[in-house]
């Protein structure tokens, strides 16, 4: 069982809940759309599944069909009776805000995978999150807007390539594996969504070195108009970026995620 549209007006009205814009409400409302989330997840018997922003409980519901074990978060209080009514003993559900959360705690062991469809506000900023500090989450499989999710699996030359694509490319590997229109939620939104599947690839690199690429970037994309010689002028020692064997009039967006690596394994950073 998942929830039509219909069933999510009446759900709404009897509890007297309109949608919050602060908190990024668009509940999905079409059957077919969530369970070809959880077709696209792979996700069954023993799957150890967490999903953010639960709502009402539809995609929550079709992940169950599967047979996974599902823990819901969802952070609107109002929303709580309403998706444990739908949920029943379906999945484990959590009242908490994700942005507060204590990953470990909620999925203490490898092996797990997060499907959501994300609020636009934190869709970008939890991706990231998650794969920069929970490495138990080992999939994702997340809906979005569909400007962020260009953003997320761009590679180098295309329009929405850039830090972000970046940093995600640096844990995993992102690919666009469905498009979503707005007639699938209440209320409708004006953009057009889509599904990002996000495999955590380990690539053996050290901390340090990664924790120097993300510096890079925001130092570099902050000023992504500029050549590198311009933006990164007093943050790298001089002729690292030749030795890295990158044309120093090259600009942020030009850089794949091996010459960002080579970059930051040859930088250090802070001092000319």
């Amino acid at each position: 069982m998942t929830l039509s549209f219909s069933e999510v007006q009446r759900l709404l009205k009897s509890a007297a809940i309109t949608p919050k814009k602060s908190l990024g409400q668009n509940f999905v409302v079409d059957p077919n759309t969530v369970r070809r989330m959880a077709r696209l997840a792979g996700v069954g018997n023993g799957s150890r599944v967490l999903e953010i922003g639960a709502g009402l409980g539809s995609l929550t519901l079709a992940l169950a069909e599967t047979g996974a074990q599902v823990t819901a978060i969802e952070t609107d209080r109002a929303l709580i009776p309403l998706l444990k009514d739908a949920v029943g003993n379906e999945a484990r559900i959590i009242e908490a805000d994700v942005r507060a959360l204590s990953w470990n705690d909620v999925v203490p062991t490898p092996g797990w995978h997060l499907v959501a469809n994300l609020p636009y506000n934190i869709a970008t900023t939890l991706v990231l999150t998650v794969l920069d500090e929970v490495p138990n989450i080992n999939r994702l499989l997340v809906m979005v807007q569909q400007e962020a999710g260009e953003r997320i699996a761009a590679s180098v030359g295309n329009p929405a390539y850039g830090a972000v694509s970046v940093r995600v490319a640096l844990r995993g590997q992102a690919s666009i594996v469905g498009q979503v229109p707005p007639s699938v939620f209440y209320p409708r939104p004006r953009v057009n969504s889509v599904v990002v599947a996000i495999e955590r690839v380990e690539k053996n690199i050290e901390l340090k070195v990664e924790n120097q690429v993300i510096e890079l970037l925001r130092i570099a994309f902050n000023q992504r108009r500029k050549m590198l010689r311009k933006s990164l002028k007093g943050h790298l020692r001089e002729g690292t970026i030749e030795r890295a064997h990158i044309s120093p009039t090259s600009r942020p967006e030009e850089l794949d995620l091996g010459q960002w690596i080579a970059l930051a394994q040859l930088s250090s950073l802070g001092e000319p």
